[in-house]
């Protein structure tokens, strides 16, 4: 079989080179995703940096560690999805070839070992190009984490050996499951059904169509009703899966929109002789339309998804700021200057908040015995009762009022792990110092992140304040001019003061600009993968049309008609990814508006309309462009030599 495999390979190179293709830039974006993520968990801040900088070092790789786990799966997922799916398009378009087979005398288990040797070739092929690909992927996206500033410019990722075997592993397997179930249903059909294009051979909506379409749909439903009542650490993730399962449920049940589209495309060109044709061709070949929307589908939805909801995410934890904030202005300094600032004309409450580092040792006990584990974070030194009056958020537990002495308060974010619980205690070292901390309040879980640790400001010396950015807010009595007041700390030297308004507006700012960032990490190089299947798949569904082509032809149209008669099917598979995609998205949507509403009691949401637009028009035009390319490709040829050509 290996031999017949190969011989296959050789006359029909053309129908396999996309699954190369796919198989290649699949196992390059998952080896990349890996080997970064690896090289990030394993890293160490350089000797001799400060401890605001190895905190800050620390936190960045924490971050990043985060960034990278949603990339690698967002990887897998796009590798598995494309792959599987190319693989199985690639039987279907070959149905013709298996029945001869099957005439001559091969058996159904024949042709499943045919199909599954060509898959281990191509997987192998695929792997082996993906390898090399896999290493210069690596450098655009490390590069591009550092440009971004998700990790320090000193980071190198470092080769693996054993990255090999995952690579090939990875490639050949997601090539074999892709062919798996689609040479099952091949070998089930009757040979004469697949020549005459009847009985079985024609029923595209089958069993595992109908089974995997309503189970990840409902999957996806499902993550959206959770993410509606998870914490701010679980909405995300929950809900840009919640849009990978309706990827693949909907793609499972596209056959079903292929024909309504169809039938909307055939009314929009009543009339049209060209418009009819390719309603029908559309009816005709609704496994063709619907495997190559596939890719489309997923690239649609997960790109608006993810980047809307990442524009809800920043523009609600804009408007909660406005909301929490109690305060006029804001003067950010190099340490504490809240008691010369209170002492200003004017000012009628200071509250200042100091940076400051510090470790966190966490004890663990279990059945194999006592585990130890440090921790780096950043703390917010502040006064409690000024902190109060500016602040409009209340604690989830406990109370601010508590908050001195050796006392901290923790955020929602770390309540609940090993021993930050209210009430209990954790041990930090701040500065030189060793401190054992009592948990006297948790505060509320917060869409801009908010602080993680609260310490009294008391407790401090100067020295372990010093180098510490000290961002006070100031609220102005009742009838004074605002602006007055901020001049009077400029002419006092005081720091650098802007408007409450305008520094949410810059913090906002920057968070869109940071959720752009995260989005260009996670989608960028997985949505060119997905652009490059979209154009694929349509490159596969045009080398099987040449024989139909031709024979339009030879019945009277002319090659520019035949040109715009696939121009036409092309909008219509665009129309059916755009659509389905759309639906996908609306899932992220969904759940991450309603995670908001719950955890910050509203939402705003935020359409990338301006995206939207370039990813639909993006879509037509790409496809179109695609689609006209291939069919003036495989309209080349007299139209005669095509239909007297045997099979």
């Amino acid at each position: 079989m290996l031999r017949l495999s190969l011989n296959t390979f050789r006359e029909r190179w053309q129908l396999f080179i996309g699954a190369i293709v796919t198989v290649c830039m699949g196992v390059a974006l998952v080896q990349s995703s890996l080997l970064i993520l690896i090289s990030a968990a394993t890293a160490q801040a350089p000797a001799g940096v400060s401890a605001m900088e190895r905190a800050e070092i620390e936190d960045a790789f924490t971050a990043a560690m985060a960034l990278l786990g949603i990339t690698l799966g967002l990887s897998v997922f796009l590798a598995a999805f494309i792959v599987s799916s190319t693989f199985a398009f690639t039987v279907a378009q070959r149905r013709r070839d298996l029945a001869l087979l099957r005439l001559v005398g091969g058996a159904r288990k024949q042709v499943r070992r045919l199909l599954l040797s060509e898959a281990l070739l191509l997987g192998v092929l695929g792997a082996g190009a993906g390898v090399p690909l896999g290493l210069l992927v690596m450098r655009a996206q490390s590069r591009l984490l550092v440009e971004l500033g998700f990790l320090p410019a000193f980071f190198t990722p470092r080769w693996q050996d054993w990255i090999l075997g995952v690579s090939f592993g990875m490639g050949v397997g997601v090539a074999l499951a892709g062919v798996l179930v689609a040479s099952r249903r091949a070998a089930k059909v009757r040979p004469l059904e697949a020549l005459r294009e009847t009985g079985e051979a024609t029923r595209v909506m089958t069993a595992s169509r109908w089974f995997f379409g309503l189970l990840f749909l409902g999957g996806a439903v499902a993550m959206v009703i959770v993410a509606g009542v998870a914490g701010p650490e679980g909405a995300i993730p929950l809900s840009i899966n919640a849009a990978m399962a309706a990827a693949v449920g909907l793609s499972a049940l596209s056959p079903l929109v292929v024909p309504l589209v169809g039938r909307l495309f055939g009314l929009a060109l009543r009339g049209s002789t060209l418009g009819g044709l390719a309603e029908a061709n559309l009816r005709d070949g609704v496994r063709r339309s619907a495997s190559t929307a596939a890719p489309l589908l997923v690239l649609v939805g997960l790109l608006v998804g993810q980047f809307g909801a990442m524009s809800t995410i920043a523009a609600t934890g804009e408007e909660e700021q406005r909301r929490s904030v109690a305060a006029d202005l804001v003067v950010e300094s190099g340490g504490d200057r809240s008691a010369e600032l209170a002492d200003l004309a004017g000012v009628a409450v200071v509250s200042a908040e100091t940076s400051v580092p510090m470790s966190l040792t966490r004890t663990e006990f279990d059945d194999d015995g006592v585990e130890t584990e440090t921790e780096n974070a950043m703390a917010l030194a502040v006064d409690p009762a000024s902190y109060q009056s500016v602040h409009r958020q209340t604690v989830e537990s406990g109370s601010l009022d508590d908050l001195h002495g050796r006392t901290v308060a923790v955020g929602r974010g770390s309540s609940g792990e090993s021993g930050l619980h209210l009430g209990g205690t954790v041990d930090a070292q701040v500065g030189d110092r060793m401190l054992a901390l009592r948990i006297v309040a948790v505060l509320p879980a917060s869409m801009t992140g908010g602080a993680d640790f609260l310490l009294p400001a008391g407790l401090l010396t100067g020295m372990e304040t010093a180098g510490g950015l000290t961002r006070s807010l100031v609220r102005v009595a009742p009838g004074v001019d605002a602006s007055a007041v901020a001049e009077r700390i400029r002419i006092g030297g005081f720091g650098e003061v802007t408007s409450v308004g305008e520094w949410i507006s810059r913090s906002a700012s920057a968070q869109q600009d940071t959720q752009a960032g995260i989005s260009a990490v996670i989608m960028g190089l997985g949505g060119l993968y997905a652009l490059i299947a979209v154009i694929n798949a349509v490159v596969i569904a045009a080398a099987e049309r040449r024989r139909e082509f031709a024979a339009a032809r030879v019945s009277g149209l002319t090659r520019g008609q035949v040109v715009r008669m696939a121009l036409i099917e092309s909008w219509a598979v665009s129309a059916i990814g755009v659509l389905l995609g759309g639906v996908a998205a609306t899932m992220t949507m969904v759940g991450i508006t309603s995670a908001l509403r719950r955890i910050s009691g509203f939402s705003v949401l935020a359409v990338p309309w301006t995206l939207v637009a370039t990813v639909v028009a993006g879509a037509f035009v790409v496809v179109g462009l695609t689609s006209v390319w291939t069919t003036l490709s495989a309209t080349r040829a007299a139209p005669v030599s095509l239909i007297t050509a045997r099979e």
